[in-house]
């Protein structure tokens, strides 16, 4: 086990706040005085099925605290996921049935194994507590904090100020998780900065219980690829990790300078030594930026699909992106003319380039896409017969054969 000063500082790497440091650094000088590992406790809700990037920047603190040789409880929160964390939203959200939040949770299990050491990961389910709660111990839980107090929470006064409904089970919420952390003894738990006010409730929870508070270590929300919005499935600004090679490597490419050296903070296994000379050089002119996108790249593609996955979308994205080859596997797809020709924007639809008529029609607009090498800006364009290549955006492309 490195010594406590050595941990701090790797632990520190990236994250938005510790509360508190001191707390922390003596926890791990007991922890090595008496080699007995800590327990970092991650909540997770499995209220959707597919992890992405801007998640695994939690995932990656807590495989930095498994390699540092502490006791990671992931925690499944098959019962508070039933209520959905109100963190962040405007209204009240629609619960899960339990049959959906378990099938979330087994999907989630077996993405999380690839970042985390599956032996060295203790998994739970809150269920296991909150279901055998009685009535009187659900009471006793909810008499422990006051509506004055939940109402200091930034969403639940804002909604409360404008008159947008907060249920009872919403203001349970924050107690729950917070509960997780008395049931567990966690001495450390982990959150994105909108966890921040659940967090602090488990600290206060508790001293109430007469324990020793355990530290919270937040990390920041992992912009999109467009460097602008947090990574979101629904803005379409995302990484999924169980998003083909190809797509992953591409994306990656398209992320600006600046959002490339968060991303190596966040998520890249690069030391904190390395990290520094990378940034150096960069600053310095050493390093091509092009060559520092594309390192963060494959080894992030390694991570999820294997190293000769990574070759591959490499050499694909050099031939298509430096080289301006049409890439081999290219989608072909074969029509019968009509009499007016077939309208692009419908094509793109029905082959699933583009998820509706008026994203095609919008990418046209912005010159986003090419017909046989030119640029398309007329959108009532119509195809006859012949062949096509069209390229959408940097990564799309889709041969069209059309007959008569």
């Amino acid at each position: 086990m490195l010594k406590p000063e050595e941990q701090l500082e790797i632990i520190k790497r990236g994250t938005v706040e510790i509360i508190s440091e001191e707390e922390l650094k003596r926890k791990l000088e007991r922890s090595y005085k008496e080699d007995k590992p800590l327990k970092v406790k991650v909540g997770f809700d499995p209220t959707a099925p597919d992890i992405h990037l801007g998640h695994t920047v939690l995932l990656e603190k807590m495989r930095q605290f498994q390699q540092l040789g502490h006791e990671v409880i992931f925690l499944i929160g098959d019962f508070t996921g039933m209520i959905g964390d109100p963190s962040g939203k405007t209204e009240t959200r629609k619960p899960l049935t339990r049959e959906e939040v378990l099938r979330n949770a087994e999907t989630y299990k077996e993405q999380v194994f690839k970042i985390l050491d599956s032996e060295k990961t203790v998994v739970m389910f809150n269920s296991e507590w909150f279901g055998k709660m009685t009535a009187l111990d659900m009471c006793r839980l909810a008499g422990a904090e006051t509506v004055a107090r939940m109402l200091e929470r930034d969403d639940f006064k804002k909604r409360f100020q404008e008159g947008r409904p907060i249920t009872i089970l919403e203001f349970l919420y924050p107690l729950l998780q917070a509960y997780d952390s008395v049931y567990l003894k966690a001495d450390v738990e982990l959150g994105g900065t909108d966890q921040k006010f659940n967090l602090l409730m488990g600290r206060q929870l508790m001293k109430i219980y007469g324990m020793e508070e355990q530290v919270i270590v937040t990390m920041p929300l992992l912009e999109g690829i467009d460097g602008v919005q947090k990574m979101s499935k629904s803005l379409g600004n995302y990484i999924g990790i169980n998003e083909s090679p190809d797509e992953m490597f591409g994306k990656l490419m398209s992320i600006n300078d600046e959002l490339m050296l968060r991303y190596y903070e966040l998520l890249s296994h690069l030391s904190t030594e390395k990290l520094k000379e990378l940034k150096e050089g960069l600053s310095q002119g050493k390093i091509n930026p092009r060559d520092a996108k594309e390192a963060l790249a494959f080894e992030i593609v390694a991570r999820y699909h294997g190293k000769d996955a990574a070759e591959r979308a490499k050499d694909k994205f050099i031939k298509i992106f430096r080289q301006k080859e049409t890439p081999e596997d290219i989608q072909v797809v074969e029509l019968k003319e009509e009499d007016e020709g077939l309208w692009l924007p419908k094509i793109l639809k029905e082959q699933q380039i583009t998820r509706s008529t008026s994203e095609a029609i919008r990418l046209i607009k912005q010159g986003g896409i090419r017909v046989n090498d030119e640029q398309i800006l007329e959108t009532d364009i119509r195809l006859k017969a012949g062949e096509y290549t069209i390229k959408v955006g940097k990564r799309k492309f889709l041969k069209v054969v059309i007959k008569k």
